[in-house]
Formats: structure tokens, sequence, C-alpha cells
């Protein structure tokens, strides 16, 4: 059956200079945001699913060290190379918060998407990268690119149902959505596939997070960067507005006299197979490729 088309070019519905500005911020902030630092623990737990043990492993990240201390915990032996989606080269001094897990885990090395060798890596890794990016099919071709052929990919990032009530709470303001859209779970999994990546695996959980006031809520919302949405205002909202905002989240308060709003977190994985030969009316394949076919064949399954 043919793989589900799909427009590798098309940008979702976002503003791409808000989401580079936020991957900015992302790279400067003193630490991860909890819910990155949690998604990314929880996705680590995963890791145990799959019986390979790679060797070499792309941290495709924001968060380098953070990455680095869960994969290293998982895959001692592995080679960890940190991917920076935008091909930043890394700080010539890392942060305070890096030294003490800079002291402790191995050498954590360094590539960007083009300088990351093609087909050389068993794991791909990408924890809460996903929707920082305007166009997410091409970053689908750009992880199948980098792994090796019964490789893996293992990402986390949020889903549609992240922030419901917020964005119901702004539609009764009658003010723009406070939040770019997400891509549901099932289209990531239709990506994953037209990527040319096998036997992909989707779920997801809902996360409910709980603040003791407004002002502590909004605080941290602002931390994880979500309004890229192209028709969010362009200038600064008035501090009438925002005691509005503020007034309108006291008033979700629950039994527990906290105020809760919702994160869905989407995982996905999916391998890089065995690559189909593509035959013509008259097709010539070389020895060479004859024989790496057949070492591939006859390898030992992954699952």
């Amino acid at each position: 059956m043919p793989a589900p088309e799909t427009d590798a070019t098309a940008p979702r519905p976002v503003d791409p200079v808000a989401l580079a500005r936020w991957r900015d911020r992302l790279r400067r902030a003193p630490q991860a945001p909890w819910l990155h630092t949690e998604a990314a623990r929880r996705m680590a737990e995963r890791l145990a699913i799959v019986k390979l043990q790679p060797q070499a492993v792309a941290a495709w990240g924001l968060q380098p060290a953070h990455d680095r201390s869960l994969l290293a915990a998982a895959y001692p032996q592995a080679r960890i190379t940190a991917v920076d989606p935008d091909g930043r080269p890394p700080d010539a001094a890392p942060s305070p918060w890096w030294r003490g897990l800079l002291s402790r885990a191995p050498t954590l090395h360094h590539a960007t998407p083009d300088t990351l060798p093609a087909g050389e890596v068993q794991l791909v890794w990408s924890a809460m990268l996903l929707h920082t990016l305007p166009r997410p099919q091409a970053q689908f071709q750009a992880w199948h690119r980098a792994l090796a052929v019964d490789g893996f990919l293992m990402f986390c990032t949020v889903g549609p149902g992240t922030l419901q009530s917020l964005s119901a709470l702004y539609a009764a303001a009658g003010w723009p959505a406070p939040m770019a859209p997400l891509v549901d779970m099932h289209d990531l999994g239709d990506m994953l596939v037209a990527a040319g990546l096998a036997d992909p695996v989707m779920d997801q959980e809902t996360l409910r997070l709980t603040w003791a006031d407004a002002p502590a809520a909004l605080a941290e919302l602002r931390t994880l960067g979500l309004n890229a949405a192209p028709g969010r205002p362009a200038g600064l909202r008035t501090p009438r507005w925002r005691q509005r905002l503020l007034d309108a989240l006291e008033q979700r308060r629950g039994a527990d006299g906290r105020i809760a709003l919702e994160f869905e977190l989407v995982y996905g994985h999916a391998f890089k197979p065995v690559p189909r030969l593509r035959l013509a009316p008259e097709t010539t394949v070389g020895v060479d490729e004859l024989r790496r076919m057949a070492r591939r064949g006859s390898s030992t399954p992954r699952h």
C-alpha cells in the first residue's frame, strides 16, 4: 500500500519567526521548562520497549545536557551527539547549570543537521522539539536520513489537547487564539510513514498542571513558547487586558483552591526499514548492492 502523500514543504499555520525566537530563548534559558524535563523523563522510560542497544545516538533538540543525562543512563556505552535543529554551534562556555552534568556524563559531541553523517546513528532522540518547528514533515525526513537501517526514532511533543480550557476562555472573551495550532498524533503518524519510516507507534497522555495563583500560571505558560499563532496581536497588551486575563484564570480555581490547565503529551517511535528496490521496466543492480541487500535481509530481526 503506498504511503500517504504529504507535502514536505507545506508549513504549519504558524509564525516561523516567533518559533525561531522561542528556540533562541530556550537555548539561553538557565534551565529547561518543567514540562519539557518531565516529558523527556517519561519518554526515556519508553526506551525499554526497544531491544536494540544503540552505539551511536543523535540527541536532536535544544537542551543537550538534560537529554544526554537521560540517554547516558540508558546507554552508557553509546556515543551521544547533540544536533541543534537550526545548525547553531554550541556555546564556547557551557551555562552554569550544565557543569555538574558535564563532569559526570560521557563526552557530548556536537553536529548540525548538515554535518551529521547520513545513516550512522541507531537512535534519533528528540524531546519537545517538534512543536517549535514550522515543518514537521521535513523534520521527519531529516531524521530518516540520519538513521541507520533498523535504527529507530523516538520523540515527544505537545498535541492539540493542550490548553483547551485556556483556548475556550480566550474565545469566550472574544480574544484571538492563545496559541498556535498543534498537530494531531494521527497526522504525525501519517507523516512518519510518508518520510519512509516504518512501524510507527503513537500514544498520548494528558497532564493536569496546577498553580497556587494566576500570576504563577501565566509566568510558567510564558516559558513554554506555544503562542506562535500568525493572528496574535503584534503589539504589547495593556495592563488592563492582563488584569482581565488574571481575573479569568482566578475564576478557574478548583475545589482544591488551585488553578489547573491541561497539556497533551504525544509520544512516537518508528524504525528505518531496509530500503525497497524501485523497479523500472529494466533495472540494473550492482553486485555490491546485491551483497548489501543480502546481508540486511539475513540480519537478526529487531523485535
